[in-house]
């Protein structure tokens, strides 16, 4: 059986506790987290502290915390064995204090709202110093999801680099798209079918055989309606950038 201590108490903190809690092959030993609030949640089963220097010995302590509070978190930790695991996209491995055993555990997912039945598809990206270290968070990992991924801290920098394109800009188009049908008196709403569709075929195919619209077909006079019936700068803007973007890679020029 594993013990394992969360550092933490936001959503990745949670998501881990509420796997774990549930997991025979692993034994929650302690939650540490400044907010007494927000430990109430994993107080009724789990020992408790906001004492970040007294820790109880665990064979995983997993740092879930706010990117720029990594480092200076785990140099207060007083960690006399186990390993150290942060859970960021776009950490290094290398901001662990470099004495102790340490390793990442990563969720490409955003977990908020996650559905338990989806939990098993949630890539873990797994990386260690050591090999028997990896081993133990490669058992770890698969307890949360059937897909583990051994991926060093510069592939995982990419990863989430391309998961920002993927994800969070994407989205962000959608309320773009939001936007133009809500001045318009448009309802957004009709578009979800297309939005589904595509991110359905993306599913099978790959982004670059899918690709449509009037840049993917070279329709220079679509192209310029559009942005004539565009009166914001910054819209305009991107509508050109992605549009460029878009005939580049199918050989085609504005």
């Amino acid at each position: 059986m594993l013990k394992v201590i969360l550092i933490g108490t936001g959503n990745i903190s949670k998501f881990l506790f509420d796997v774990f809690i549930s997991d025979p092959s692993v034994e929650m030993v302690q939650v540490v987290g400044r907010n007494e609030k927000a430990l109430e949640h994993f107080s009724a089963s789990t020992p408790v502290s906001n004492n970040f220097e007294n820790l109880k010995e665990a064979d995983v302590c997993i740092i879930a915390v706010n990117d720029n509070a990594i480092e200076e978190v785990s140099h207060r930790l007083n960690i006399k064995k186990g390993i150290l695991v942060h859970t960021a996209g776009s950490i290094s491995i290398e901001v662990l204090p470099k004495h102790l055993r340490r390793g990442v555990l990563y969720p490409l997912q955003t977990l908020s709202g996650i559905v338990p039945e989806k939990r098993r598809e949630i890539p873990i990206c797994v990386e260690a110093i050591q090999q028997e270290d990896y081993e133990v968070l490669h058992q770890l990992a698969r307890c949360i999801s059937d897909r583990v991924e051994r991926i060093d801290s510069e592939q995982r920098k990419q990863l989430h680099l391309a998961a920002v394109f993927a994800n969070n800009f994407s989205n962000h188009m959608y309320f773009l798209a939001s936007e133009i049908c809500k001045d318009h008196e448009v309802p957004f709403d009709l578009l979800r079918p297309l939005i589904r569709e595509s991110c359905n075929k993306i599913m099978n195919f790959s982004p670059y055989e899918v690709q449509t619209g009037p840049a993917r077909r070279g329709d220079v006079n679509i192209l310029e309606e559009h942005l004539n019936m565009l009166n914001n700068k910054k819209l305009k803007e991107v509508y050109t950038t992605l549009s460029e973007s878009i005939q580049e890679t199918y050989g085609k020029k504005l």
